[in-house]
């Protein structure tokens, strides 16, 4: 497998990258589901110097992708990360994580951060008044339902905030953030 930058990908290659972002993300209501849609996010990441996107390439075929969003001086937003359904819980996430890292740290880059929408009650917190003691949930968040919450946490990033009831009513955005230089 070898990770390329969207730059280097061809047209159908792009477009697959398209289709697995909505078919990653399909449980998702807030998804990228609409026609035209996840094209479109896929194509942002071209020729804009604010943001980048790598693709996780084997025998020519996209198995996934991360974006990167230059939001700080030190510090990139993820988003997203998507792989085809049909190749996940196989490293294709982590792999693409580890090359972001590596990224990071040769442009001096501190931290890495995600959001990961708990839109499908996937921890303790879905459906929650988050607003009555955000730390207090923050410290027992724990996963309920499959929640990518524990592939990040793998990785070693932590729960930095949330925000809550951004996806509707009792369905928060978790912040996670890792440190990688």
């Amino acid at each position: 497998m070898e990770i390329l930058g969207f730059d280097r990908l061809n047209t159908a290659q792009l477009a697959d990258a398209a289709r697995i972002l909505r078919d990653a993300l399909a449980p998702m209501t807030n998804s990228f589901g609409g026609t035209g849609v996840a094209e479109a996010e896929a194509a942002s990441f071209l020729g804009n110097p604010e943001r980048a996107a790598y693709a996780a390439i084997e025998n020519g075929k996209v198995l996934g992708w991360i974006g990167l969003v230059f939001t700080y001086d030190h510090g990139w937003e993820i988003h997203p990360l998507a792989v085809d359904p049909k190749f996940q819980r196989r490293g294709i996430g982590t792999a693409l994580i580890h090359e972001m890292e590596r990224l990071a740290r040769a442009a001096k880059v501190c931290t890495l951060y995600a959001g990961s929408d708990d839109e499908m009650a996937g921890t303790n917190v879905s459906g929650r008044d988050l607003f009555a003691d955000i730390a207090k949930y923050i410290a027992d968040l724990d996963v309920t339902n499959g929640h990518p919450l524990v592939f990040y946490r793998k990785l070693g990033f932590v729960v930095v905030g949330l925000m809550p009831d951004v996806n509707g009513p009792g369905k928060p955005d978790i912040i996670l953030a890792k440190r990688v230089s």
